[in-house]
């Protein structure tokens, strides 16, 4: 009998350096085999920061990386949305002057960002290391609704892009439109697990088809490798569509059946594992994608908050005896 793998992803020790990466002239991704990916674009008179990282500790380490190939100010800092391990790190840059943020995101942190923070640190202890030195929450200082356009010099300019719901209610993706490049955040995936506990699932897909819709030449995903060409894009893309939509297809047969959670949930593991059940965080993402699945097609909209007390109870509820 197979031992049960933890959600919590207790057993994950294995450290991962994340590696720069040059996307096109001043565009640089910050990448991980699969832990969360960040990045930055140099401008004419300032550093723009797309997510900073888990910690204070941690988020040195990315501004040494950034300080080796630029001594320009980073003035401002970018998040695609908020998850703890995203933004947690922003104090280690002192010269920053603005975070920005779409309204959805801003939403989020007020609604559930302390509790959000609680629990990831429950979830994935190695990626808080130094976590005793976050000051708090981050905010935003600037809020957008819909887009908003950063000029970086030279007519060159970065668009922020809240294109719609999906990995969460405030998703954000920053386009370099002259170089094709996107950084995504996590509304993309590359070949790993597709975090759905936050999302609203339904309306994922439309937004990924807003993001094909822009034919992006190189895509940064929210986990996974850097991705180069407009086929490899659009694969992508197409990959986290097909995750999507074989978790909601399998849940959806399980309320029809009648099952409960934990029937649903055996369900989706069976029909997805041949395809995805290889992925970096697979086994990590899928309990928490069940259950918010579950719940929306059973007509709850918004996802209910995790803890880290709600964490423990889905894991007695699906992996319990």
């Amino acid at each position: 009998m197979t031992a049960p793998v933890s959600f919590a992803s207790a057993s994950d020790t294995r450290e991962q350096k994340p590696r720069l990466q040059e996307l096109a002239p001043g565009a640089y991704g910050y990448i991980s085999d699969f832990d969360p990916n960040c990045g930055f674009v140099v401008g004419d008179e300032q550093v723009v920061l797309i997510d900073t990282r888990p910690t204070p500790r941690m988020a040195r380490d990315f501004l040494a990386a950034i300080r080796s190939v630029t001594d320009k100010p980073i003035r401002t800092i970018v998040l695609t949305h908020y998850h703890a391990v995203r933004v947690m790190g922003a104090s280690a840059f002192d010269e920053v002057q603005e975070i920005i943020a779409s309204n959805g995101t801003l939403d989020w942190i007020r609604t559930r960002g302390q509790a959000d923070f609680e629990s990831e640190v429950g979830r994935f202890p190695r990626l808080f290391a130094g976590v005793e030195e976050i000051p708090g929450l981050t905010f935003p200082t600037t809020v957008f609704e819909r887009e908003m356009t950063l000029p970086l010099g030279g007519g060159r300019e970065l668009q922020l892009m809240a294109l719609g719901r999906g990995h969460s209610g405030g998703d954000t993706v920053a386009w370099l439109p002259d170089c094709g490049v996107l950084f995504s955040g996590d509304v993309v995936e590359n070949h790993c697990g597709v975090y759905a506990g936050d999302a609203y699932i339904g309306d994922w897909a439309g937004t990924l088809d807003a993001v094909r819709a822009l034919q992006p030449r190189v895509l940064v995903p929210g986990r996974g490798a850097v991705l180069q060409g407009e086929a490899a894009c659009a694969e992508a893309i197409g990959l986290t569509k097909d995750f999507l939509s074989t978790l909601l297809d399998s849940v959806r047969a399980g309320i029809a059946a009648g099952d409960t959670l934990k029937g649903c949930f055996a369900r989706a593991e069976a029909a997805m594992t041949p395809r995805f059940g290889g992925w970096p965080v697979f086994q990590h993402v899928l309990p928490f994608d069940v259950s918010r699945a579950y719940d929306e097609l059973r007509g709850i909209e918004h996802p209910v908050v995790w803890t880290a007390e709600r964490d423990q109870e889905l894991w007695q509820v699906l992996r319990g005896t």
